[in-house]
């Protein structure tokens, strides 16, 4: 840590407070037993075999959590897509429909368990894949035990929002009962219980994430959070249909279609300064689309090519991101200059035509997931950007569905550790949301001395939602959280690469915590590591947003049966 406080602050001319936790917590003493049967080759064997797992009736072993297993069936070492590792497969059903999956290694277990996530509205169980992990080994070995759920429904769209329960479910609930439902599976097949906890999610995954550290601080004991949805309902409101209105001005045909992204990205490289196809420090990057505007009688080509005014504004606004009249966001973030070739499909058509992602978004929260009723006849046309029309959307809504609570005090002191990652190429979630979150946090920690020692934040450039992309997208941070946890060994940065197709390396770099770059200040291969170095963000450090709301506690919200009727109480006091 010494070293790269140093390093820092010759790069910067400024000193930074990056210092590891050396104390750790009470559960992170633990790791020193953590295999206490068998050798840490062979690891801890099952106390009974899998097939017996499945006539077990643990019905009441968790407290106000009811469940049964419906299967328990052995996995090969050749059909786990986790690792080379043969392991019992558990599926079941928590009340009143939460279908999970854990799979328990066969051998090799070292006493730790890791969690889940899933992406968009969930509605499935997929237990197969980690997105944070690659290259971890413990993973591959079967050092964990891992398990997921479906969030409680089992279909993709947001019908199941019209039922109260399963709207709290997915909103806040599932995967706290998760945990303790598969912490029981786990303790009855191996004959102890884990010692360590983790959780890794991307997109709704790190919502989920986010969740579990701000409701449930003492369930995970380190915990990866990446793109993270957690301000679920003006995500999914106004944020994508900000774009969608940005896109289909007038609610006309598109402005901008797939084609047209290449040529545009090409030109906001160059004009933001960038030399190896990604811009390091986009927030820091203002380059105006008005520099490329067509001239009266121009027609955009390909080897000419030009935005006509309508495609002015448009670009314009999805920079611009979500606001009111007066200015103010409507939702804290934006695109970033350099990721508009991930916009295909998604914020913008193939045809001009053609339908986009964002609207089918909105068009699930809206028809489903905000008001008391199905309403069929809304589209993103209908939303308002407006200050009432934003109460009217959020003050029922985000109590249920978002985790923005920046007051990580309670996970701290439980001996929490979280990671943070985010694409700045993201075309679904803005990264400056992320950022914005996490400044949050560390003005409700006390700076950012006081959230280093427990949390902090990775951007990756030019990467898309969850991966992909056009900068190294491929990277390990759940070796990098069990570290911390078990010997208090913050990251100083994460090693991301990208891939071929034969898994090859053809790229690194690293990732410094926030608001830290990556530059190339060496005059190296820009596809080396050791090229970069850290260098300070002015525009990530110093990002301030005007937006209608502001991240704060005391907004969350819960919902219980009470003598047949839901209730929705407080979430904290």
């Amino acid at each position: 840590m010494a070293t790269l406080a140093a390093a820092l602050a010759l790069v910067t001319g400024a000193g930074i407070a990056l210092a590891a936790t050396t104390t750790g917590s009470a559960r992170a003493s633990a790791s020193a037993t953590a295999v206490t049967a068998g050798s840490a080759d062979s690891g801890i064997a099952p106390a009974m075999s899998c097939a017996s797992v499945a006539g077990l009736d643990l019905a009441n072993s968790v407290p106000g959590v009811p469940f049964e297993f419906t299967s328990a069936t052995e996995l090969s070492a050749d059909d786990n897509t986790l690792g080379d590792w043969a392991a019992c497969v558990v599926k079941g059903v928590i009340a009143p429909q939460i279908h999970f999956e854990v799979r328990m290694p066969q051998t090799g277990w070292q006493a730790d368990y890791l969690q889940l996530g899933c992406g968009g509205l969930c509605g499935n169980v997929n237990a197969g894949s980690a997105p944070a992990s690659a290259g971890c080994v413990p993973l591959t070995d079967g050092a964990f035990a891992v398990a997921s759920s479906d969030e409680g429904h089992s279909q993709g769209g947001g019908l199941f929002s019209t039922d109260p329960a399963l709207r709290g479910d997915f909103g806040y609930k599932s995967d706290h009962l998760l945990a303790q439902v598969a912490k029981t599976t786990i303790q009855k097949y191996y004959g102890r219980a884990a010692t360590h906890a983790y959780f890794d999610g991307c997109s709704q995954g790190g919502h989920q994430a986010l969740t579990e550290a701000q409701r449930y601080p003492h369930d995970f004991d380190g915990i990866i959070a990446g793109a993270p949805a957690n301000n679920f309902t003006a995500l999914n409101t106004f944020s994508h249909a900000w774009t969608a209105q940005s896109v289909y001005l007038d609610g006309g045909p598109a402005t901008l279609t797939t084609a047209d992204l290449a040529p545009l990205h090409a030109a906001v490289l160059k004009g933001c300064g960038a030399t190896d196809g990604v811009i390091v420090d986009p927030l820091s990057c203002t380059w105006d689309p008005a520099s490329i505007k067509c001239r009266v009688e121009q027609t955009s080509t390909a080897s000419d090519f030009c935005l006509t005014a309508d495609q002015v504004t448009t670009v314009r606004r999805i920079y611009a991101g979500p606001t009111d009249a007066h200015g103010r966001l409507l939702y804290p973030g934006h695109q970033l200059r350099g990721s508009e070739l991930n916009w295909a499909g998604v914020i913008v058509p193939t045809t001009a035509t053609g339908t986009s992602g964002d609207i089918n978004f909105v068009r699930e929260t809206l028809r489903y997931q905000v008001f008391d009723s199905p309403q069929p006849h809304l589209t993103y046309r209908d939303v308002k950007f407006t200050a009432a029309y934003y109460k009217k959307i959020m003050q029922p809504n985000e109590g249920m569905y978002d985790a923005t609570d920046p007051d990580l005090r309670a996970f701290k002191k439980a001996g929490g550790k979280l990671i943070l990652w985010h694409g700045l190429g993201d075309q679904h979630i803005p990264a400056v949301g992320t950022m914005a979150y996490y400044k949050a946090v560390q003005k409700v920690m006390g700076g950012s001395a006081r959230t280093e020692d427990f949390t902090r934040l990775f951007l990756l450039p030019g990467v898309a939602h969850c991966g992909g992309g056009q900068g190294p997208d491929t990277f390990d941070a759940l070796t990098a959280v069990v570290d911390w946890v078990t010997q208090g060994k913050a990251p100083d940065s994460l090693l991301t690469k990208s891939l071929d197709s034969s898994g090859k390396v053809t790229a690194s770099r690293p990732a410094y915590p926030f608001p830290y770059v990556a530059e190339n200040t060496t005059g190296g291969p820009a596809d080396e590591p050791g090229s970069y170095t850290p260098v300070l963000s002015r525009a990530e450090a110093n990002l301030s947003l005007d937006w209608l709301r502001s991240f704060r506690s005391g907004y969350e919200t819960v919902g219980n049966w009470v003598h047949g009727k839901w209730v929705v109480s407080k979430g904290k006091a």
